[in-house]
């Protein structure tokens, strides 16, 4: 008998003031999230695998300019955009990254075929776009990426740098990231993030996104995870495998294992941080401790909720 189905996403905690958008603009991200989850369910729930479930999710997000991955994504330090994604199988372990990408439209389909080849984890920078090519992924010049919003917000960091001001940064100024986690009728559990890093990063910079085990983790019978915030300290703290981890060994609830590092550790950091993730009965979380985060997510019944601020409401009730 096939088992329950479960999808969940985020499209980064470093979500905007209510005010920093018009009505329109919100719409428009709340469209594109809905949209997100219902191209995973459209995959879920008529038997496909959670891994085509969570880069289907992530490439719609990577595709629209409302969220920090694919077009849209940050500028760095010098004027130009470098992505990370990775994606996981929690069925197999298998996973695939790519590091400081610049001219792969899709990081995240780059980094499932790597995870598809097989025999390596995650290539970076000039050679990562050169494989990509090679395999045939659609390439894009590095203008393709910039929208209005990342140059505005690239100005004003790096004049709140001069001021040695930086830490006046709003969240949405900073940083940004987006991910999806799913369970399939099989039971398998998978994982996937995307971003174009934080606005004025250093050159080369490579982000928690595309390393294994802290943005991104699944482990069949676990949980699945992708996170979103300053990636420093998901890397230093290991998030997706801790996670995991605290639920495996310690018989912790989804619920438990994700509050303890986003209300615990990283707030004891003071660290904007927030993540989706979804355990091996479809119940997903959305924790974050920022204004506000870009999210949403299906149950195992079909309700497809979707929020930024406070604002998580049920949009509609999809077929199971």
């Amino acid at each position: 008998m096939a088992g329950p189905v479960g999808v969940a996403i985020h499209g980064g905690c470093g979500a905007l003031r209510r005010e920093d958008l018009t009505g329109a603009e919100w719409a428009a991200a709340r469209e594109a999230l809905r949209r997100s989850l219902r191209a995973a369910w459209d995959i879920v729930g008529r038997g496909g695998s959670s891994l085509d479930a969570v880069e289907a999710a992530v490439t719609v997000m990577e595709d629209s300019p409302a969220f920090n991955a694919g077009h849209g994504a940050a500028l760095n330090a010098d004027g130009f955009h470098e992505l990370d994604a990775s994606i996981m199988d929690g069925a197999t372990l298998r996973a695939g990254g790519v590091s400081c990408v610049r001219r792969i439209r899709n990081p995240v389909r780059a980094a499932r075929a790597i995870l598809d080849e097989g025999e390596w984890v995650n290539f970076a920078g000039e050679g990562a776009d050169a494989w990509a090519e090679r395999a045939g992924l659609a390439m894009v010049p590095n203008a393709y990426f910039t929208t209005q919003r990342r140059v505005d917000a690239l100005r004003t960091l790096k004049e709140l740098e001069a001021q040695h001001a930086s830490h006046r940064a709003s969240e949405g100024e900073k940083h940004g990231t987006v991910g999806a986690v799913a369970l399939d009728r099989a039971g398998h559990l998978a994982a996937a993030t995307s971003t174009g890093g934080f606005n004025n990063k250093p050159a080369a910079r490579v982000s928690d996104s595309s390393v294994i085990g802290a943005g991104t983790y699944a482990r069949d019978g676990v949980c699945a995870v992708s996170c979103t915030g300053r990636g420093e300290f998901f890397i230093r703290l290991v998030a997706g495998h801790e996670i995991a981890s605290r639920m495996d060994y310690r018989g912790q609830s989804l619920k438990e294992a994700t509050d303890g590092v986003i209300f615990g550790d990283m707030k004891r950091w003071d660290v904007g941080a927030g993540l989706c993730a979804i355990d091996a009965n479809g119940n997903a979380v959305v924790p974050y401790n920022t204004i506000g985060m870009y999210r949403g997510f299906v149950t195992p019944q079909g309700g497809l909720h979707v929020g930024v601020h406070d604002d998580l409401a049920l949009v509609e009730t999809l077929v199971v």
